[in-house]
């Protein structure tokens, strides 16, 4: 498959890039990092202002989407400049809302009260005014990101959806800027077969944006990588001159640019599941993307953190910021093992040995 971008995704591309490159978001980052989350909360409006989470919102609740490809693209961007916040689980709840609301009464064939809840929530999803959590709550995964400081946390636990009241103890994170704590109590807002088909369609909806964040996010650490290899000097060369390095950067570009089209690839797929509902096609299409660009910024990290030697360790370092956040995104919504078991998953002996 051959993808290009459009004249208008490269010029969203370029919009964002420019509007988050002017707001210096390592301040940002270390704030939220530290509790104050209003610098996050007014980036999180000029986001919305420029449409990024109306791109998972449909029409008749305000939004333009959902948009998988604009999504994917949107959220490279975010990994790229480290945005914090949880800007994942706000669209995997938009996601949510959508498909809740737009499953029918399986005996009168009416809307539900999905459809209710997705009215009262996708608007301001839209707009901004509502940053949002999202959880599948399960024995390994019981936290949810920022739910002490979202306006609105949706934890799933099997086939029943509550509003959550109250967020725990925040639980320490390798990146400072993901402040985990486990959901409590709540009201029960759904239950059924429906809210799994939700949840379902949520997860794929947040594995695609992880793995387009884990991508910009590689991006940026390769690109500062590079920057100080040729700066730094030792035996009176640049060491970005010794072969070694060279191998080393070299593989982390390999598999940045192998993972980009499978990111593409799987937004397409996501795109076309919503209209011929081949979910199961989409499903794999998103976890290999979610496998190669988690592990390819995964990569990166740790070729920036020994080619910067310890400066890699450093707070101070900006980049240090980029590189705590690489692992913690390779596991999010899915681990590399869980993903590529999925991958797998309906294949044949001998497609699964290809």
């Amino acid at each position: 498959m051959r993808f290009l971008l459009t004249a208008e995704q490269r010029e969203f591309t370029r919009s964002l890039d420019a509007m988050l490159a002017a707001a210096k978001t390592p301040a940002v980052v270390r704030a939220w990092a530290v509790g104050d989350t209003a610098p996050g909360r007014a980036l999180w409006s000029r986001l919305a202002e420029a449409g990024v989470f109306a791109l998972a919102v449909p029409e008749r609740h305000e939004g333009v989407g959902p948009l998988p490809v604009e999504l994917a693209v949107a959220f490279t961007e975010l990994g790229r400049h480290a945005v914090p916040g949880p800007l994942v689980e706000t669209v995997a709840a938009a996601a949510f809302l959508d498909r809740l609301g737009t499953q029918s009464d399986g005996l009168s064939g009416e809307r539900s009260d999905g459809e209710a809840i997705a009215a009262e929530w996708l608007p301001g999803i839209a707009s901004g005014k509502s940053a949002v959590s999202f959880a599948l709550l399960a024995a390994g995964a019981p936290y949810a990101l920022d739910a002490a400081t979202a306006d609105a946390v949706f934890a799933i636990e099997g086939d029943t959806v509550r509003l959550a009241e109250s967020a725990g103890e925040v639980q320490r994170s390798t990146d400072p800027a993901r402040r985990l704590t486990s959901p409590l109590g709540g009201t029960v807002l759904a239950q059924g077969p429906a809210v799994t088909d939700a949840a379902r369609h949520a997860t794929r909806v947040a594995r695609l944006a992880t793995a387009a964040q884990s991508l910009g996010l590689g991006r940026t650490l390769l690109a500062h990588t590079v920057e100080y290899v040729r700066r730094r000097t030792q035996f009176g060369v640049a060491i970005g001159s010794f072969q070694a390095v060279k191998h080393q950067l070299a593989d982390v570009l390999i598999a940045l640019e192998f993972a980009e089209p499978l990111v593409h690839s799987a937004a397409l797929a996501l795109a076309a599941a919503d209209v011929s509902a081949d979910a199961v096609a989409a499903d794999r299409e998103i976890a290999a993307a979610k496998v190669a660009a988690g592990e390819a910024a995964y990569g990166a990290a740790l070729t920036a953190l020994h080619l910067h030697g310890a400066l890699g360790y450093t707070d101070e370092l900006d980049l240090s910021l980029w590189i705590r956040k690489a692992r913690p995104l390779r596991d999010a919504w899915g681990t590399p093992s869980v993903c590529r078991a999925q991958v797998l998953a309906g294949l044949t002996p001998v497609e699964a040995q290809t």
